[in-house]
């Protein structure tokens, strides 16, 4: 903060809230300057909705399982730009099917589906970037 004009820093994730001040030496504040830590600011975390709060789920939802990114990178559905899909809308999985690539840092992770089925729905597009826990796929589960 010192090597830039920045001030003042906040950021509020997922319930987590971190402001960081820098005091301003030239207002006058008689030398004085903040503590080298910032004090604790308080979080409110919201319950989890409950079972009776909770929209009830879509018919079509019941016996869907949603396939979720096991890391952060780039979604491909294929091995390589020429090569088909590993899977398509209608395909039969099983756990050891692989159904896309994530690839983190450069290395192509090739992602299993670890669960017997029916793709139902691709969630992404090829190159798109993917978030841990994002889903990926919905599978009606056999």
């Amino acid at each position: 903060m010192k090597r830039s004009s920045l001030t003042e820093f906040e950021i509020e994730e997922e319930g987590l809230k971190l402001r960081i001040c820098r005091s301003d030496e030239n207002k006058g504040n008689g030398g004085h300057t903040a503590p080298p830590y910032a004090a604790p600011m308080p979080v409110a975390y919201a319950p989890p909705p409950s079972e009776e709060s909770a929209p009830p789920a879509a018919e079509e939802e019941k016996g869907i399982v949603v396939i979720k990114s096991p890391m952060v990178g780039t979604f491909y559905l294929a091995p390589s730009p020429e090569s088909p899909p590993f899977v398509k809308v209608g395909d039969a999985i099983n756990n050891d099917s692989p159904v896309c690539i994530i690839e983190a840092m450069k290395v192509m992770n090739e992602i299993p589906a670890e669960l017997s089925g029916e793709i139902k729905q691709i969630l992404l597009e090829n190159g798109d970037s993917v978030e841990y826990g994002q889903p990926l796929f919905k599978v009606k589960q056999s």
